[in-house]
């Protein structure tokens, strides 16, 4: 473990941590002194996450488990507590899309499914990991995955357009509530990142590439390690002044 790192100390909740952003970011906050539970439904990569971070000389454990179910969340924070002694922060980044259908012929169930995810996902990890926050002490930090669909409407897409709105509404009534207890709560607003999902969005419908490649300035899409450095500073003592803020990591989407 690095004793020196931007999160040493500390114990770290992160959803979502089989594939993309999650595993990236579990592996770099275990590199920067984290100790962390890795959260998903897919146990047999967690167990392989766990034993890569173990074997590079971090701390890590799986707690496989749906999101959208509110007592998978809480044996994760059991978890936690019981490997690490407790949580203090925590990268709500579990979140669920599809490949773009008019909001007319999109199903109830891809409705559910889309809200289950991304919104009582992350309901359910506030929930649960607030109080855990607050026992364990002092203060804590939770950032929770949006994305520029958060803040932008995206054609062919308003299941997951209301979805990502709705968890910046729940970070900053987070926010608001549990300022003074010192926990802090913020979004990453996340532009197309090259992830096991986004690719096969992408395969679906392959006009999207050059859609969202075009909306950055910087024309590419981002890695998955650029979002969980991000996810990592707001984590830290670094971002202590930093609560209910909608942070972009998109490549200046929303910029331009």
């Amino acid at each position: 473990m690095n004793r020196h790192g931007l999160l040493s100390g500390r114990t770290v909740m992160i959803t979502g941590a089989s594939s993309g952003i999650g595993a990236a970011a579990a592996r770099l906050f275990a590199a920067e002194g984290a100790a962390v539970v890795v959260m998903a439904r897919r146990a047999e990569r967690l167990r392989d996450l766990v034993e890569e971070i173990a074997a590079a000389g971090g701390s890590a454990a799986a707690a496989p488990g749906d999101v959208a179910r509110e007592e998978d969340v809480a044996r994760a924070v059991e978890v936690a507590k019981e490997r690490f002694g407790g949580l203090h922060a925590a990268f709500n980044n579990a979140g669920w899309a599809t490949a773009g259908t008019l909001l007319h012929e999109t199903g109830n169930d891809v409705f559910d499914q889309i809200m289950d995810v991304n919104v009582r996902g992350v309901w359910n990890c506030l929930r649960q990991q607030v109080p855990a926050m607050l026992a364990t002490g002092p203060g804590g930090a939770i950032v929770n995955t949006s994305s520029v669909a958060g803040q932008q409407a995206a054609g062919s897409s308003a299941a997951y357009v209301a979805a990502k709105h709705a968890v910046l509404g729940l970070t900053r009534a987070a926010a608001a509530e549990y300022g003074q207890a010192g926990v802090r709560v913020n979004a990453l607003v996340v532009g197309s990142t090259r992830t096991e999902l986004m690719t096969e969005v992408l395969r679906e419908t392959p006009a999207l590439t050059e859609r969202f490649v075009e909306r950055s300035v910087q024309k590419r899409m981002a890695e998955p390690d650029e979002i969980a450095h991000a996810a990592a500073w707001l984590c830290s003592d670094r971002a202590s002044f930093v609560t209910g803020a909608a942070m972009p990591v998109d490549g200046g989407w929303t910029a331009a």
